[in-house]
């Protein structure tokens, strides 16, 4: 590394690039960790970037991936910006301290947004606090969408995973240019950035390449092949060609983001529908990662920090005015979350009686997040005690009706909250003092593995993060998890009546609209 104020140079394997200093923050963008994924390499594994001569501009974030843009009603609360151009594989890096022989702790950070939006692009993810805190922060964009995650016969599956380890790769071979240690890396997601962190750690493949691990309200999934393959053959009903990669391949761009945005428009974390997912594929999936984390010998070694927000759910039903939808299907909308939850009636009945005023809305999502997130990932919290940190964060949206939503912790873990993409989900006056707090504690996970509060044990003690201050409890939501008895296993095959209420509600020309 050579570093002027001008303008700090790294030499990475593929060449060198030149960064910018920023308020004293050496920050590189647009790394290329893996070569453009079009052309030949359309719906191929990642392959290494061409070695450039010279030294690369590394002052500008580098072109995200094809996605769709949020719709208007996400769009007044989500952010997510779009660089046009094919070499999309690329990453960011910020550094207090360019060069090598600082062996700095690294955070790795994968955006969330459904394995179909987001990008490192996004104002709330800029390192500045975390470099400034000593932390090195690399945010990476990979495959989204069909490009990503589409299930075809003649193309690998996991595409957007496969990038992702590629990344891993990169950092693990390069980080120390950049005063890195390659042995102190952390990985770290949010929503589908924590699931497929989850994975990753869970892969055979990566070990060795993650020292922690943080899983921001997501828990390590996958999702059902069948599934995934009929978006797949809906978008190729729609396009008339076959399902397979090279079909795709051959049509417009625009074209299929559109195509794939008209047929996942039903789909929602609440009611299920069309979606994509990582799947089991036999490589770099070759089972559950839950179960490998859980029940097996997956990651040993690796610390945890995991958590939620206390009202997830919010940010699914607010924006496109489901709330009010729900609360009047009442009964149905929570036959609909039966069914998408595989549960029976004394589930919904239990929430019934802890929170007799609440209305539908509210049942179906706390049931459904506690499906989704709290209940595998406090399992994952039980099979892994002593490697384990537990939080919930529960400071409520100045925004009406968010609450404690879905990404709204962002801006206080990365302290962006001044950023106006920030204040999109947030509001104006989010208190800093949380911010500080909370900042301080993922960098004291990616430094030293403690976050400040006592890892998990049978007190499941968790930190709440709250108007309040942070604070130390014991087994939140617990009278609610103890309402079921296998959390990870299908309890029940759903009726044909639940089946046919999910189905109504995803007909809904409210959910439509989304």
């Amino acid at each position: 590394m050579t570093a002027d104020r001008t303008g700090p140079v790294a030499r990475t394997p593929y060449g060198a690039v030149r960064g910018r200093y920023e308020h004293g923050i050496a920050v590189f963008r647009g790394i290329p960790y893996a070569a453009p994924p079009f052309g030949p390499r359309r719906f191929r594994p990642p392959a290494p970037p061409e070695p450039w001569g010279g030294v690369r501009d590394a002052g500008a974030f580098g072109p995200t991936p094809p996605k769709p843009p949020y719709s208007e009603a996400f769009a007044r609360y989500l952010a997510d910006p779009s660089v046009p151009g094919d070499d999309c594989l690329n990453l960011n890096v910020w550094t207090p301290e360019p060069g090598h022989g600082a062996r700095l702790p690294v955070l790795v950070w994968l955006h969330g947004g459904a394995l179909t939006r987001g990008s490192s692009a996004v104002p709330v993810y800029d390192g500045r606090a975390f470099a400034r805190d000593g932390v090195i922060l690399v945010s990476v964009n990979y495959r989204l969408g069909v490009e990503g995650y589409g299930l075809f016969p003649d193309a690998p599956a996991n595409l957007g995973l496969h990038d992702q380890l590629a990344a891993l790769r990169w950092v693990h071979e390069s980080i120390a240019a950049f005063g890195g240690d390659p042995g102190n890396v952390t990985l770290a997601g949010q929503s589908a950035g924590a699931i497929s962190t989850g994975v990753l750690v869970a892969a055979p493949q990566a070990r060795g390449l993650v020292r922690r691990a943080a899983l921001q309200s997501g828990a390590p999934e996958v999702s059902d092949r069948a599934k995934v393959r009929r978006v797949v053959r809906r978008m190729a009903t729609r396009l008339k060609v076959p399902a397979t990669a090279a079909a795709f391949a051959a049509v417009d761009r625009d074209l299929l983001l559109r195509t794939q945005a008209e047929v996942s428009r039903r789909g929602s974390p609440v009611l299920g529908g069309p979606g994509f997912g990582i799947v089991v594929d036999g490589d770099l999936v070759p089972t559950d990662p839950l179960r490998a984390l859980a029940d097996g010998d997956a990651a040993p070694g690796v610390d945890l920090l995991m958590g939620w927000t206390r009202d997830e759910y919010r940010l699914w039903l607010v924006p496109g005015g489901l709330v009010e939808h729900v609360d009047r299907l009442g009964a149905v909308a929570l036959a609909g979350a039966m069914a998408r939850c595989r549960v029976g009636s004394e589930v919904p009945r239990g929430y019934r009686a802890l929170h007799p005023s609440a209305g539908a809305a509210e049942l179906v999502g706390q049931l459904v997040t506690d499906h989704m997130l709290r209940l595998p990932l406090h399992r994952l919290a039980d099979a892994r005690p002593s490697r384990s940190h537990v939080y919930e964060f529960a400071w409520p949206s100045l925004r009406p009706g968010l609450g404690a939503c879905h990404s709204l912790e962002l801006g206080f873990v990365f302290d962006t909250g001044e950023t106006e993409e920030a204040v999109m989900l947030a509001g104006e006056g989010a208190p800093q003092a949380l911010a500080d707090t909370m900042h301080a504690s993922w960098v004291g996970f990616a430094t030293n593995g403690d976050p400040g509060w006592p890892s998990w044990d049978a007190s499941h003690p968790t930190r709440v993060f709250d108007a309040t201050g942070p604070h130390l409890t014991h087994g939140p939501r617990d009278a609610e998890f103890a309402l079921w008895t296998r959390p990870l296993l299908p309890r029940q095959t759903p009726s044909p009546d639940r089946l046919a209420a999910v189905r109504r509600l995803r007909r809904s020309p409210v959910l439509r609209r989304r």
